[in-house]
C-alpha cells in the first residue's frame, strides 16, 4: 500500500471538525453521537410504551438483554444487584448503538475516537465510586483503600485510577483497529469486502459493548462488596 492510500485510510477514520460554537470546535464525533442519541432515545420510548405480559417483537429482545444482565448482576452481588440494571443496561445499549453507527452512510462510530471512550470510562468509574459510597457509607468505602493493611493504600488508589484508562483504551483500540481494517479492506477489495466486513463489524461492536458492560458489573461488585 502506497503513502497516498495510507493517508486516505487515516483520513477516513480520524474525526473532522464540522463547525464551531464560538471558539469551540465541534467534531464529527460529537455530531455522530448526537445523531445516535436522536435515534436511540425515540426508539427506546417507542419500544417500551406498550409493554405486554407476553413479550413479542422488540420487547422480547429487550427482555432477553435484561434477563442476561439480571442474571449477571445477581451472580456477582445477589438479588440486590438487580437494581443496577439501568446503569449497566443503558451503558450496553448506548455503546452498542455507538459501535453500530457505521451502518449509517457517511458516519464513523464515535467509539473510534479516544475522547468518546475516555468520557464513557470516566463517567462509568465516577458512577461506580458514588454507588460504593452510597451502599457502604463514606467511612467504610474509604476504609477499603487501606485493606488488607495501610501499606496497600497507594496500590489500591492506583488500581482505581487504572480502571478508567483500561476501559477507555480497550474500547478505543478495538473499535479503531476494526474500523481501520474495514477501511483497508474496502480500499483493497471493494467488491468482495462488504459482506464479511459487515459481519465483522456486528460481531466486534457487540463484543466490545458487552465487555465494557461486564467490566462495569465487576467494578460495581468490587465497590459494593469489596475485593
Amino acid at each position: 500500500m502506497n503513502i497516498e492510500a495510507l493517508q486516505h485510510v487515516l483520513e477516513h477514520v480520524q474525526p473532522k471538525i464540522v463547525f464551531h460554537l464560538g471558539s469551540i470546535p465541534i467534531t464529527s464525533t460529537v455530531v455522530n453521537t448526537w445523531v445516535v442519541m436522536a435515534i436511540l432515545i425515540p426508539l427506546a420510548y417507542i419500544s417500551t410504551r406498550r409493554l405486554s405480559i407476553v413479550p413479542r417483537g422488540i420487547q422480547h429482545l429487550l427482555e432477553m438483554v435484561a434477563s442476561f444482565f439480571y442474571d449477571l448482576l445477581e451472580a456477582n452481588m445477589g438479588p440486590k444487584g438487580r437494581k443496577y440494571l439501568p446503569v449497566v443496561g443503558t451503558l450496553f445499549l448506548f455503546i452498542l448503538f455507538l459501535n453500530f453507527a457505521w451502518f449509517i452512510p457517511g458516519m464513523k462510530p464515535p467509539t473510534t475516537d479516544l475522547s468518546t471512550t475516555a468520557a464513557l470510562a470516566a463517567v462509568t468509574i465516577i458512577t461506580v465510586q458514588l454507588i460504593g459510597i452510597k451502599e457502604k457509607g463514606l467511612r467504610a468505602y474509604l476504609k477499603r483503600f487501606f485493606e488488607p493493611n495501610v501499606f496497600m493504600f497507594p496500590l489500591n488508589v492506583i488500581e482505581e485510577l487504572v480502571k478508567p484508562v483500561s476501559l477507555a483504551l480497550r474500547l478505543f483500540a478495538n473499535m479503531f483497529g476494526e474500523k481501520t481494517v474495514v477501511a483497508v479492506l474496502f480500499l483493497l477489495v471493494p467488491l468482495l469486502a462488504p459482506t464479511p466486513v459487515m459481519l465483522l463489524g456486528v460481531i466486534m461492536g457487540l463484543i466490545q459493548a458487552l465487555v465494557f458492560s461486564l467490566l462495569t458489573v465487576v467494578y460495581i461488585s468490587s465497590a459494593v462488596q469489596g475485593h
